[in-house]
This record gives structure tokens, sequence and C-alpha cells, in this order.
């Protein structure tokens, strides 16, 4: 398998579990209802990617930190949907 397939099979994995978190918690990431926590979505996000890194730090990477390694990636790209959501003003209504 070429290394251009392989990557689009690992996207679309991220993309698959992303979207499926996104159905089970709704947009909670990119719009946090804030009960305990009061932060923005980026500090939010900036939080539990911190989380994952270090998990990864103390754990090493390996077949027990997989998981780990796609929910950082899947973090990563909610960090920049919330940076661009932030930086683009909403269409007037």
């Amino acid at each position: 398998m070429d290394t251009q397939k392989k990557i689009k099979e690992a996207c679309q994995e991220i993309s698959d579990l992303l979207c499926m978190k996104n159905e089970a918690y709704g947009d909670s990431a990119i719009s946090p209802i804030g009960v305990f926590g009061h932060s923005d979505p980026l500090k939010a996000l900036g939080c539990r990617i911190d989380d994952k890194i270090s998990r990864i730090k103390n754990r090493g990477v390996g077949d027990h930190t997989e998981d780990t390694l796609d929910d950082l990636i899947g973090y990563l790209v909610l960090y920049k949907i919330a940076y661009k959501m932030e930086r683009t003003p909403p269409p007037p209504f």
C-alpha cells in the first residue's frame, strides 16, 4: 500500500472517530456547556491536548497508548476548527 493511501485511511479513521464522538457528546468541544469549566473552547481544548501529551510522555507510545494518539490528533483537529471559527466573524443574519 502506498503512503498516500495510508495517509487517507488514517485521516478517515480520525474523521470517523470525531464524528462518532460529536454524535455522542454533541458540540461540547467547540461549544462547552460550562457547568464546571468556564474557559473558552481554545483553552479547554488546549488543556485536553496537554493531558494527552502528558500521558504519552509518561507512558510512551505503544499499543497501550494508540487511542491516546488518536485522541490527540482529534483534539488538534478540533483546535484548528475552533481557531478558525474564532478568527472568522459569523455571517450577519
